[in-house]
């Protein structure tokens, strides 16, 4: 008996040495896709709201049919007829906003709009006067997750209070059917807005990441209203919270059911394991996710671990090698391994970072400039940022960050790019609205902040998901990580972390050199 004993003993210490040999237990450490919630839609009040909007004119009333057809699936256009009139009228002014599998608020009278379009012997109608004089769209994306959608309201228009800020307040909205579920220690915080708690029971206003933000829920769908804007005394050239507060509240009192249409049910996406390439690579090597340069962290603090790829991209920049560094702390080493950069010292908020101040992505820089296959040299200054996916961009004339943002059944997320000169961005039309290609040169590596020779050659890359707080910064190191070993081919090699030993002093101070860039940015060094 007691040898059987022994041997239970030994066959079960076997057992869990070889559990812990296997790729199962390795992959605990392994990367991971994101978490996504899906949220139902509740359209029968959706139509109980535009029946109420329309009947405000009631001689365009005969336009819409709110009769459904029975024994049609729900998400069959037959079963609302009034969403598909309604999308045919709004559609030109914003294209495609039929694509939209939830409700699209705009600021947008539509019965005042048909109203006045009937009686009038032109066609040709201000749009403004029916959008709270609002500017007309600077960007509607509409897709199989959602839609966004930009606006701008001019000083002055309105009769709206005089601002310091002299220039257009641009409002963006989001509303999704997807949540990426963060671990976030300052989600659902903020406060309520009484002014309109009327209109919109759960509403909340926070200030976050740079942005004052309006959170509430509408037919089941979450929505956030959003101004770039400083939590500090209004300036000429910097927009003050308090300044956008009343900007923002016009905007969410004016929305109105402008589109969208129902779409099959959408199911939650758990995390699995991320794809990687089976093959090692020779050279490839990297610091984990969190490891930065030591106490190169707002107050010395450390980074945060994050081993999500949050989506399957290709490499940002045409090339390789390229190097994942710090451009601020340290030696500027063009060499493996990689080294996250996301928590460093900046005055940005980042609620990803345990401080919440951060770098807001990662800092990546070209390898050496290689001769072309016929033997000529390469201009180094000329080296390819390419479109990371299929999407579409939002960037303003003269911005200094170009975002591309991807919006399908299964991801509303946005990548954005740093550095690169905004000449040259606006004369390639890089501007609101551009459809690109996954690969498809949108720039070069530069070195622009504020101004030519700003900041030392490199590109900004960084990754914001949508979340009930709206557009959050997540750490983009492990999807550049994963992007890079597809690109190359080969699987790279964890190494350290660092020694502590290797605490580097910073070339500068970080928040001096953020408080050089325009205000309506954000991004980094």
């Amino acid at each position: 008996m007691k040898g059987k004993a022994v041997r239970f003993v030994a066959f079960w210490l076997a057992a869990f040495a070889s559990f812990l040999a296997s790729p199962l237990a390795a992959s605990a450490d392994e990367f991971r896709t994101p978490s996504i919630s899906a949220v139902r839609v509740e359209w029968r009040a959706v139509l109980d709201q535009l029946r109420a909007e329309i009947n405000t004119q009631p001689s365009i009333a005969a336009n819409f049919s709110f009769a459904s057809q029975r024994r049609v699936p729900s998400y069959d256009p037959r079963s609302r007829p009034a969403l598909v009139q309604l999308n045919a009228i709004t559609s030109q002014l914003f294209p495609g906003i039929g694509r939209s599998p939830i409700p699209v608020l705009l600021p947008f009278d539509t019965a005042s709009y048909l109203e006045a379009r009937q009686g009038s012997a032109s066609q040709s109608l201000s749009v403004s006067r029916y959008q709270a004089d609002f500017r007309p769209a600077d960007l509607f994306h509409a897709g199989a997750a959602g839609y966004d959608a930009m606006f701008a309201l001019e000083p002055g228009a309105g009769e709206m209070p005089e601002r310091t800020f002299a220039r257009p307040v641009e409002v963006h909205i989001t509303g999704s059917l997807l949540l990426y579920d963060l671990n976030d220690r300052l989600g659902g915080k903020g406060e309520p807005v009484k002014s309109l708690s009327a209109q919109y029971p759960d509403i909340r206003r926070v200030i976050r990441e740079g942005y004052v933000r309006y959170a509430f829920t509408r037919f089941g769908v979450p929505y956030v209203v959003s101004i770039h804007c400083l939590d500090s005394v209004p300036r000429l050239r910097r927009l003050a919270c308090r300044e956008a507060y009343p900007v923002a509240e016009r905007f969410l009192k004016a929305l109105r059911v402008t589109g969208g249409q129902p779409a099959r049910v959408r199911r939650d996406i758990a995390s699995i394991s991320a794809e990687r390439p089976a093959t090692a690579s020779p050279d490839f090597t990297y610091r984990p996710s969190g490891d930065i340069v030591a106490n190169s962290g707002y107050r010395k603090q450390a980074g945060r671990t994050d081993l999500t790829a949050y989506s399957q991209i290709r490499f940002p920049l045409a090339k390789a090698p390229a190097f994942v560094h710090s451009q601020s702390f340290g030696r500027r080493a063009d060499q493996y391994p990689w080294q996250d950069n996301f928590c460093e010292a900046r005055s940005f908020e980042v609620g990803q970072c345990a401080t919440g101040f951060g770098h807001q992505g990662q800092d990546i820089r070209p390898g050496a400039c290689p001769p072309n296959k016929e033997g000529e040299p390469c201009d180094p200054k000329r080296q390819a940022v390419v479109a990371v996916r299929d999407g579409v961009v939002i960037r303003s004339p003269g911005q200094q960050g170009a975002t591309l943002q991807v919006n399908t059944q299964t991801e509303h997320i946005r990548f954005r790019y740093m550095h690169m000169n905004p000449s040259a961005m606006d004369a390639d039309g890089l501007l609101n609205g551009r459809r690109v290609t996954e690969g498809e040169k949108i720039g070069v590596v530069s070195n622009y902040l504020d101004h030519p020779n700003g900041t030392t050659r490199h590109l900004h890359f960084d990754v914001q998901v949508f979340t009930r707080d709206g557009w959050l910064w997540v750490n983009p190191y492990t999807t550049l990580v994963s992007a890079y070993e597809r690109l190359i081919r080969g699987r790279g090699r964890e190494i350290g972390p660092e020694p502590p030993a290797a605490a580097a002093v910073a070339h500068a101070q970080p928040e001096d050199v953020i408080q050089r860039l325009d205000p309506q940015e954000g991004g980094g060094n």
